[in-house]
């Protein structure tokens, strides 16, 4: 089933997620719909927080960058309860979109590793270390679970000059080639 997109302006975008139990109500279908949401919307990550939910679950696919990126061929990844350890490396500054946040690309700088504990679909336990661009869109969805968007990492001139697509969306005067739950006009 694909979900809505809740776009910038939702207060469920702006809220801390909260761990889920292993007897959390149809978690596997959701992490079914939740994939196939991002697919339909030509994503490679998506967070609960992004279809209504304050829970930590998100999902990646990267294969569509296996081109560019063979290390990323089949590369999916399902982070339940996510927590970051730590981050470390160089600050990498790259470009990034988000599905809340249609039409606006920002540079953001990230660090280039992050480390992160989490339970997979089974609810294994993993603690594993990303670098590389799988960092960077983990953090990415992280920050949805912490309540954040990537555009809180920009400058105040930056946020300045995209405050009137900012003041779009919100309006809901936003195309996009996917359905979202816009704020109530």
């Amino acid at each position: 089933m694909i979900l809505p997109v809740y776009l910038y302006g939702q207060p469920v975008l702006r809220k801390v997620a909260r761990d889920i139990p292993a007897d959390y109500p149809g978690l596997s279908d959701l992490i079914q719909h939740m994939y196939q949401t991002m697919y339909e919307s030509d994503g490679i990550g998506l967070a609960a927080p992004q279809i209504g939910l304050d829970i930590r679950l998100l999902v990646i696919d990267l294969d569509v960058l296996s081109e560019t990126y063979p290390e990323y061929k089949d590369y999916k990844l399902t982070m339940i309860n996510a927590h970051i350890l730590e981050t470390s490396g160089d600050p990498v500054s790259r470009e990034e979109g988000c599905l809340s946040l249609p039409g606006i690309h920002e540079s953001v700088t990230r660090q280039e590793t992050v480390t992160v504990t989490y339970l997979d679909a089974g609810f294994s336990e993993h603690t594993e270390t990303f670098t590389g661009y799988a960092a960077r869109v983990i953090q990415h969805e992280y920050d949805h679970l912490e309540g954040k968007m990537f555009i809180d990492h920009l400058s105040p001139i930056r946020k300045q000059l995209i405050k009137s697509k900012l003041n779009a969306i919100l309006k809901g005067k936003v195309r996009c080639d996917y359905r979202v739950k816009a704020m109530k006009k």
